[in-house]
């Protein structure tokens, strides 16, 4: 193994790993409301993102992406689903569904898989579609024994899905890329933080100043990974990215049920092996496509 690809291996785990232990954060923040956290988390990574592109010297880059009208229409609908996506995470973390929220991110590549056959129109194998019926199969049985159906899990895969999908199809990189989805969004944030501290239901004056210490981290609690995965995705395949990405929910799945002590009953436990067995079966499929398209070339 040569330094690079290790070094990508490293940077892929330690953005997964930050990113499974991001509920330990927004629950340090639980004091203020989801919809405040959401609004700052944008601000500030905006402006840290800034700060980012200005020592790399990046705004030409910039200049181009924005010259490019198709491009800054999916880039708006990367902004409009990494905001519904990001919303409803640390709300979902603050409200008790940490547990829920990991099946959401286990479910993502088979949510890929969904648009990529209704979106793309690509074709599914028979190993495929399998693999998506033991993933359907794991959500029923959570509606209908678990007493409803698990809708965070389900938007949050969805919506990440449609992110990556119109990321892909931006082919933007991934700091480039947060910077105008930020960009779009901050006015928002920012107009929705003022008029809330004007009105004296902001975090000013109504937290510690720890907490406003924290809030502001959240630009690089945000930053910090991907700028890692960035790296990571440069170096090593997508192939090794697949898996390491289920390093985020496991931990999630982890910190649910023996940190914040939320119910993992048998319902649970059944549910979530349909969906393991649905993602071993996916990643034994990619892993073949993968060795066979090598072979060829």
């Amino acid at each position: 193994m040569n330094d690079s690809y290790g070094k990508g291996l490293l940077n892929g785990f330690l953005a997964f790993t930050l990113w499974g232990f991001l509920p330990l954060y927004w629950k340090l923040l639980k004091a203020i409301p989801a919809v405040q956290i959401f609004s700052h988390r944008i601000l500030w990574s905006f402006v840290l993102l800034v700060v980012l592109v200005t020592i790399k010297h990046r705004f030409e880059d910039l200049k181009v992406i924005l010259k490019d009208r198709k491009t800054m229409v999916y880039v708006s609908l990367c902004a409009f689903f990494i905001s519904c996506n990001w919303y409803l995470y640390i709300w979902a973390v603050n409200a008790g569904y940490v547990i829920e929220a990991s099946l959401g991110y286990y479910m993502n590549p088979l949510a890929i898989v969904l648009l990529g056959t209704l979106v793309l129109k690509e074709e599914l194998s028979l190993a495929q579609k399998i693999a998506f019926g033991f993933a359907a199969v794991g959500v029923f049985n959570l509606t209908f024994n678990y007493g409803r159906f698990p809708w965070v899990a389900v938007i949050l895969a969805l919506t990440f899905a449609f992110y990556g999908l119109f990321k892909k199809l931006a082919k933007v990189d991934a700091v480039l890329g947060l910077t105008l989805e930020t960009s779009l969004l901050a006015p928002f944030a920012l107009v929705f933080i003022l008029f809330n501290e004007v009105n004296g239901i902001g975090v000013i004056g109504n937290v510690p100043g720890k907490t406003l210490i924290l809030l502001v981290g959240v630009g690089a609690a945000t930053a910090t990974p991907l700028f890692w995965y960035s790296k990571a995705a440069n170096t090593i395949p997508l192939s090794v990215i697949g898996f390491l990405q289920y390093i985020a929910p496991t931990i999630n799945l982890i910190l649910g049920v023996y940190v914040f002590k939320e119910t993992f009953s048998l319902t649970h436990l059944v549910s979530f092996s349909f969906i393991w067995a649905g993602l071993a079966l996916y990643s034994y499929t990619q892993l073949k496509y993968l060795k066979a398209q090598k072979k060829a070339s």
